[in-house]
C-alpha cells in the first residue's frame, strides 16, 4: 500500500512577482521577459490565440469545447476567450479551458492589471473572487452557471502535461519567449501536446521561431506562419495530423464516456453526501438523474451527524493522499459557495501533535511545504489559545479555512440544486441490464428506474449490487457523542488529536469518533460514549468531567473502508455504464464534492479535474489491476531474476 501514500519530493509552489517596464507592460524579472506585447495584451490574445485558432466559429456546433494553454500569466488569453464566448451567441455549450502556470500571481496582482479594463474588468474580479489559494496541484474555478470552466494546474509544464486526461481542441502556446524558457518550447513538451491534441485539433503562438516550427513539425502538427500582432511581423498557426502512438492517445486523451452521454439520463444508488453530490454534478450538465434511497429521507446514514469537520492533511512527503485531501478541500471552498442552504463554517482546525515525534513531523512538513499561512501554518501553544479562545497545552498546524458543516444541510442543498427526482424508501434489491441499459429492482422483481448509467454511492452496500471480486471494504461503526455546551470550555475552534471535537453548533458540541471495525451495533453505547470523554480529556484537559456517559446522547454511522482507505470513484470494471462513487470512510464531507466532479467529467468525457495519478488512486480497477500484476510476478526460487540455479 505504501505505493499509494507515498511520492515525489515536492517542490514549494513559488508565486510570481507584478513588475512593469518603463513603458508600463507587465515584465517578469525572474525570466527577464514581458507577459504580453507592448501594444496590448487583450488586443494580442484577440489577434493571436482567438485568431490563430479560429475562433469562435470553431467552437459553434460543439457541445463541449477545450482550450488547452501552456502558460496562464496575466490571465489575459482566458478574459478574453472568455469574454468572446459569453458575447457569441453561437456559442458552444460548454467551454473548458484548462491552463498551466509554474508561478501563479495573487488575485490581488491579476485585479490590478485588469480592472481598469472596460470589458475584461469585471470578468477579471469574478476570477479573482473565486481565485484558489496558492498551493500546488490543480484548482478548478465554474463561470456563467457551469458554462465556463478553468482548471488550472500550478506546477512545471512538464510535470503538468503528463498528468492531463483531456482531448484539446484548441492549443495555446504562451510561454515567455523560446530564448528566456526553453522549458517551455522543448521537443518532448510538444509530444505530449500532441497526445493530448484532439483530431484536427488547432494551434496558436506569437513566436516564429525555426526551432519551434521544426518541433511542432516533429511532433505531428502541420504549421503555417501568419501575419504576427503589432510589431511582430510572423506568428506560427497549425493543426495536428497525429504522430503520437495510439496507446499514449487512449491514455491521455479524453476520459471515454458512458452510454448515456447523449441520453443523459442516470440512476445514482444512495442519498447520503456521495449520492446527492453526483446528483449536483451531474445535473449541472444537463442531465435528468433519478436518486433511490433506501431511507424515508436522505442523510439518514453516516451523513446525518450534526457537525462534521473538514480539514486537509500535511505530510512531509505530500503524500498522494495529502495531495487528495488538498484538491477536496480547495475545490470544496470553492464549491460550497453555490450552494446557498450549506450550513457551514470557516472557524479553523488545529491538528494537535499527540507526541514530540509527531510535533517535529508537522514542523518539517509544513518547512518543507511552505503553504501560504492560509493554508497551513504552525501555531505555537500561546497563539493556538488565543485563537480557540480557550488554554491549550500544545500548538499543531493550523487549517485557517477549515471548519465544521452540518453534513444533512449539504445533502439537502445538493439535491435543491440538483432537482433530481428523490424517490424515498426505495431499496434496490437487484441491478439487471436491459436494452436501454440498466434497470433498478425492488426484492419483487419490479422496476423502480431505468436508465442508461447508474452511480452506486451506497457506500458498503455497493459490493451487494455489483460483482467487485477484488475489492474488499470493511464496515467500521462510529458513533460521535453529543455534548451541552457548558460541559466545554469556551472553543471556537475544531480540535483534533486522537479524536475531534467541534465547537458549539445550535447549541450542541460534538466529540468523537469511535472507530470499531466489524462493529455491527447501530444504537449508541455508554462504552463509547466513555471512549468519546477520554478523546475530550486528551484534547482539552479537564472538559467534560462529571459527565455520566449514560445520560449523553450521540449517534452511530457505519463508514465503508477500503484498504488503502481512498475512496473508489469511476467506472466499475467489466460492466459498461456502471459507475461508483463509495467508500468514503470519514471523509466523506471533504471528498464528497470534488470525487462527485471527477466521476461526472469521467461519465461525460470531460477534462479531468485532478492529476492523472490522483484519478488512479481512487478508480475502482485499481486493486483488479494490482491482483494482475501480483498474478504474474515471478515466483522467488522459480527462475525469477536474482535468483539461484
Amino acid at each position: 500500500m505504501r505505493w499509494l501514500y507515498s511520492a515525489a519530493m515536492p517542490e514549494p509552489l513559488v508565486p510570481a512577482v507584478l513588475a512593469f517596464t518603463e513603458a508600463g507592460t507587465p515584465y517578469s524579472a525572474a525570466f527577464g521577459d514581458v507577459y504580453h506585447s507592448a501594444a496590448g495584451g487583450p488586443a494580442q490574445a484577440r489577434h493571436v490565440f482567438l485568431g490563430g485558432n479560429g475562433l469562435p466559429e470553431r467552437w459553434r456546433g460543439h457541445e463541449c469545447f477545450t482550450i488547452l494553454e501552456t502558460g496562464f500569466g496575466l490571465g489575459t488569453n482566458f478574459l478574453a476567450t472568455w469574454a468572446e464566448w459569453k458575447a457569441d451567441p453561437q456559442r458552444c455549450h460548454k467551454l473548458h479551458f484548462v491552463s498551466v502556470e509554474k508561478h501563479p500571481f495573487h488575485a490581488a496582482d491579476l485585479l490590478s492589471v485588469h480592472a481598469p479594463d472596460a470589458q475584461l474588468g469585471p470578468l477579471a474580479r469574478e476570477l479573482c473572487d473565486a481565485w484558489p489559494m496558492l498551493v500546488p496541484g490543480m484548482h478548478r474555478m465554474a463561470f456563467e452557471g457551469g458554462g465556463v470552466v478553468l482548471t488550472l494546474a500550478f506546477a512545471e509544464i512538464a510535470t503538468a502535461l503528463a498528468q492531463l486526461r483531456l482531448s484539446a481542441d484548441a492549443l495555446y502556446l504562451d510561454g515567455f519567449a523560446p530564448a528566456k524558457n526553453p522549458e517551455m518550447w522543448a521537443a518532448p513538451l510538444f509530444r505530449r501536446l500532441s497526445r493530448l491534441a484532439a483530431p484536427e485539433a488547432t494551434l496558436a503562438t506569437y513566436t516564429a521561431a525555426s526551432a519551434v516550427r521544426d518541433a511542432l513539425l516533429a511532433a505531428g502538427f502541420s504549421v503555417e506562419k501568419r501575419a504576427g500582432f503589432a510589431a511582430k511581423r510572423d506568428m506560427l498557426c497549425g493543426r495536428h495530423i497525429g504522430s503520437a502512438r495510439a496507446d499514449d492517445v487512449k491514455a491521455s486523451r479524453r476520459e471515454p464516456a458512458g452510454p448515456g452521454l447523449k441520453l443523459r439520463r442516470a440512476i445514482v444508488i444512495g442519498g447520503g453526501l456521495a449520492g446527492s453530490a453526483v446528483c449536483e454534478r451531474l445535473a449541472t450538465r444537463g442531465w435528468d438523474i433519478t436518486l433511490l434511497e433506501r431511507n424515508a429521507a436522505p442523510a439518514m446514514e453516516a451523513s446525518g451527524n450534526h457537525a462534521g469537520a473538514f480539514h486537509p492533511l500535511v505530510t512531509r512527503d505530500d503524500s498522494v493522499l495529502a495531495q487528495l485531501t488538498r484538491a477536496a478541500f480547495v475545490y470544496a471552498l470553492s464549491h460550497w459557495r453555490t450552494l446557498p442552504g450549506a450550513k457551514y463554517a470557516e472557524c479553523g482546525v488545529l491538528q494537535m501533535p499527540r507526541s514530540d515525534d509527531e510535533d517535529l513531523a508537522q514542523r518539517g512538513a509544513l518547512t518543507t511545504l511552505a503553504y501560504p499561512p492560509a493554508y497551513a501554518r504552525h501555531l505555537s501553544a500561546t497563539e493556538a489559545s488565543k485563537l480557540a479562545g480557550t488554554e491549550l497545552a500544545t500548538g499543531g498546524v493550523w487549517f485557517a479555512r477549515g471548519g465544521w458543516v452540518r453534513p444533512r444541510s449539504l445533502v439537502e442543498a445538493l439535491l435543491a440544486k440538483a432537482g433530481a427526482v428523490v424517490r424515498l424508501g426505495n431499496e434496490v434489491a437487484t441491478l439487471t441490464q436491459e436494452d436501454i441499459g440498466w434497470a433498478a429492482r425492488d426484492a419483487s422483481g419490479a422496476v423502480l428506474a431505468d436508465a442508461p448509467v447508474v452511480i452506486l454511492a451506497n457506500a458498503g452496500d455497493a459490493t451487494r449490487l455489483a460483482a467487485m471480486p477484488d475489492v474488499e471494504l470493511r464496515s467500521v461503526r462510529g458513533q460521535v457523542t453529543y455534548l451541552p455546551p457548558a460541559a466545554m470550555p469556551p472553543v471556537r475552534v475544531v480540535l483534533l488529536r486522537g479524536g475531534m471535537v467541534i465547537p458549539p453548533v445550535q447549541g450542541i458540541a460534538v466529540a468523537g469518533a469511535t472507530f470499531d471495525i466489524g462493529d455491527t451495533d447501530a444504537a449508541p453505547r455508554t462504552d463509547s460514549h466513555a471512549g468519546n470523554l477520554e478523546r475530550l480529556a486528551r484534547i482539552l484537559p479537564g472538559a467534560g468531567a462529571g459527565l455520566d456517559p449514560a445520560s449523553l446522547e450521540g449517534r452511530v454511522g457505519f463508514r465503508a473502508v477500503a484498504r488503502d482507505r481512498l475512496p473508489l470513484v469511476g467506472a466499475l470494471p467489466g460492466s459498461e455504464g456502471l459507475f461508483g462513487a463509495f467508500a468514503y470512510g470519514s471523509r466523506g464531507i471533504l471528498w464528497c464534492s470534488l470525487m462527485a466532479e471527477i466521476l461526472a467529467c469521467r461519465v461525460t468525457g470531460e477534462p479531468c479535474p485532478v492529476e492523472a495519478r490522483l484519478a488512479d488512486a481512487v478508480d475502482p480497477a485499481r486493486f483488479a489491476r494490482r491482483a494482475a500484476r501480483s498474478a504474474v510476478r515471478p515466483t522467488p526460487g522459480a527462475g525469477s531474476p536474482g535468483s539461484r540455479p
